[in-house]
């Protein structure tokens, strides 16, 4: 990322990275599961054959505490006939209506699938038993402005296991920090166009993390959904927290519409067309090796937008995506669902005193600040891919030198035909993202130019190995005769040198572009 900057010094204001949106999952344990739920009916005594009566009165606890609520504050249930309505919008709508500037805007009323637990029947053993099953019912959202966070909203399951979600804006939160520390800046939506202090302002975005969300999250759920308070304290059940989803943003603030406008469509370009299954899976902090038996599908999309275009990368419910926002921000931003293909360094849950391990990342809030460090890593790889982009120098002087015969280390360097075939696909192999950062070696790059990954087919006869090795070895002494890559001390890899990334960038940019397009650009 750092590179980026380097770039166009002038031109930006600075960054700003932390939390976007942040969908928490609230989760009665001991409701959740089949086995948990049984052992819960049986230590209140609950039958089966009263399991519905039972989960209606609750329901009808919560349907009451909530009609107290909204009475009392002076706010609408309103019921929404299609789930489909956008209620966000239908809350601000209410908002403006009202001249809501604080508290609790409306509670909003609809039925959506859910998964719950039924009772069913053997009539074989005669006996009843429960089961778990994909249904319909009935969701009540809060929509809050809150002081600390903004307009933010709850939404409750009115049906067992009860399950609540809690969604908020770390970028609102940020308005209201800054408010509050009297630092003046501009935001129009969910991102910052300008703010006076951009180093104290990420301070504060960073502080975010070192919340004790559980504690935060359980006051939101006693102060909203407040039929939880008297519906299970004997015995007491606790939500168990997650992040559902959580979306961390990097935003590059540039000095002028016109500057973020000059650059923009050759990042898109260059996102949309150079990136591959290895570079998502390099962005995202897995290992870049494709499998071939794998129910996962690494999609890369774009979408344009009434405000511009973004493109988008998605791998297993992960994904990374950049995007122009209100003209003169650069937004890069990691989206995780699912965890699971990531690492933490903890010991075993509920061995806190244990030896530490690299585990799977847990949805959890206890890892949400490792999810943050991989998500804004994720951020920081994307971004250092694409400086090579912004050069303003015509194509035909860029490559005009490694178009030429040179001499490297007293020996005669042949010219590179960058059109032809061979070294085309030369270049395009040491430009992928998947090397970036720790460069290539030899054996990287035979799979890319001869097709024949050893790892998969260790049948290739040694001598056509070493024959492809050698080859591969010529082609290296041409690229760094060339000044395009350079080797990396004490080590058998390589790296792209800037002037590298710039010419072979460009290269790759233009094989992309229609004579169509090059015509207006020539204009």
């Amino acid at each position: 990322m750092h590179t980026f900057l380097q770039r166009m010094p002038t031109e930006i204001k600075g960054t700003l990275s932390g939390l976007d949106r942040v969908r928490f999952r609230g989760t009665l344990r001991w409701l959740a599961s089949l086995r948990g739920l049984g052992s819960y009916l049986g230590t209140m005594r609950v039958l089966l054959m009263n399991f519905k009566a039972w989960t209606m009165d609750l329901t009808e606890q919560i349907a009451e505490a909530t009609e107290r609520l909204a009475e009392a504050a002076g706010r609408p249930v309103v019921y929404l006939e299609s789930s489909r309505e956008r209620k966000e919008t239908r809350a601000i709508d209410i908002a403006r209506a009202d001249g809501v500037t604080e508290g609790l805007i409306a509670v909003l009323k609809c039925v959506e699938p859910c998964q719950t637990f039924t009772v069913g029947g053997n009539r074989t053993e005669k006996k009843l038993f429960l089961k778990p099953v994909s249904g319909k019912c009935s969701h009540l959202y809060f929509y809050v402005f809150d002081p600390q966070f903004g307009l933010m909203h709850l939404r409750l399951q009115m049906w067992v296991p009860f399950s609540i979600h809690v969604c908020l804006n770390g970028r609102d939160w940020l308005a209201n920090q800054l408010t509050q520390a009297g630092i003046g800046f501009d935001q129009r939506d969910n991102c910052f166009v300008d703010v006076d202090d951009i180093a104290a302002a990420q301070a504060l975005l960073s502080q975010q993390l070192r919340t004790n969300w559980s504690s935060l999250l359980d006051g939101l759920v006693t102060r909203w959904p407040p039929a939880h308070r008297t519906m299970f304290t004997a015995p007491p059940l606790d939500y168990y927290w997650s992040a559902e989803e959580t979306e961390w943003a990097t935003d590059v603030l540039f000095r002028s519409p016109a500057a973020l406008a000059r650059v923009y469509p050759n990042l898109l370009r260059h996102a949309t067309t150079t990136f591959g299954s290895r570079d998502v899976l390099r962005f995202l902090g897995q290992a870049p090796v494709v499998h071939r038996n794998t129910t996962r599908e690494i999609i890369s999309s774009t979408l344009t937008r009434p405000e511009g275009t973004r493109v988008k990368h998605a791998i297993n419910r992960n994904s990374i995506k950049m995007y122009d926002k209100q003209q003169s921000v650069l937004r890069v931003e990691t989206t995780i669902n699912n965890p699971r293909d990531m690492k933490v360094y903890r010991s075993k849950e509920g061995d806190d005193s244990g030896q530490k391990e690299w585990l799977r990342l847990r949805k959890g809030v206890a890892d949400l600040h490792r999810r943050a460090e991989l998500s804004q890593k994720s951020n920081e790889r994307y971004l250092e891919t694409l400086p090579a982009v912004d050069h303003d120098q015509p194509l035909g002087e860029t490559v005009r030198p490694i178009c030429q015969p040179t001499e490297w280390h007293g020996r005669r360097v042949r010219a590179l035909q960058p059109l032809s075939p061979n070294d085309n696909q030369l270049l395009a192999a040491v430009i992928r993202g998947e090397f970036a950062l720790n460069g290539f070696r030899n054996r990287d790059l035979r799979p890319l130019l001869f097709g024949d990954d050893t790892s998969s087919a260790p049948d290739v006869p040694a001598n056509e190995a070493r024959r492809q090795s050698n080859k591969i070895t010529r082609l290296l002494r041409l690229l760094r005769g060339h000044g395009l890559i350079q080797k990396v001390p004490k080590t058998h890899r390589y790296i792209l040198t800037e002037p590298g990334r710039q010419t072979i960038t460009a290269l790759q940019i233009a094989r992309q572009t229609s004579t169509q397009q090059l015509a207006k650009l020539a204009v």
